[in-house]
């Protein structure tokens, strides 16, 4: 069973698998703060809990969780490695925290996975005069891939070196 949890400032919902809520809704320290009820939309689009306690010296402190990682510490830990720090969502969705679509992955890998800046929509795509360019990244190096006459023929030649240098882990555009 999945569990959909609105969010305090925004009609988005998360997603959690029924153990994981069972677990967020049960934990002492976590049921104490209601997180599972608390959880609002972060600027980078997933789901955190955030409260100023005031501390006995008469300051202030920030408590943030951000649920796609404690529930990837609770759960996928074991998947941690030295140089897979970092938690990501396999499809995208930063508000799906299912345990199937988290995954631990290196800083490259989460760089790549980033949503395009270009203005073509198409990520390693840029428009030059009437044509379009494709150029990847590869060990820190921009690489020239080659020139097109549409967006869609640069992406499409973008994905298939992508495909090739870094496998699952590369970055594919959606192609219409």
């Amino acid at each position: 069973m999945i569990y959909k949890v609105k969010l305090k400032n925004a009609d988005d919902m998360v997603l959690l698998d029924d153990h994981v809520y069972d677990w967020l809704t049960a934990d002492a320290y976590l049921s104490k703060i209601d997180l599972v009820n608390n959880l609002r939309k972060h600027s980078s689009g997933c789901a955190v809990f955030q409260k100023t306690w005031k501390k006995a010296d008469g300051g202030f402190k920030t408590e943030t969780i951000y649920l796609h990682k404690i529930i990837a510490e609770k759960f996928l830990g074991d998947q941690k490695l030295d140089k897979k720090r970092l938690v990501g969502a396999k499809n995208g969705d930063k508000l799906d925290c299912r345990l199937d679509n988290l995954l631990y992955r290196s800083r490259s890998v989460a760089s790549r996975q980033r949503k395009t800046s270009s203005k073509t929509g198409f990520t390693g795509v840029y428009r030059e005069h009437n044509r379009f360019r494709a150029v990847i990244s590869i060990r820190g190096k921009s690489v020239h891939i080659g020139m097109f006459d549409t967006a869609e023929e640069a992406a499409s030649a973008y994905n298939k070196v992508s495909r090739e240098t870094y496998g699952e882990e590369g970055k594919i555009n959606k192609i219409k």
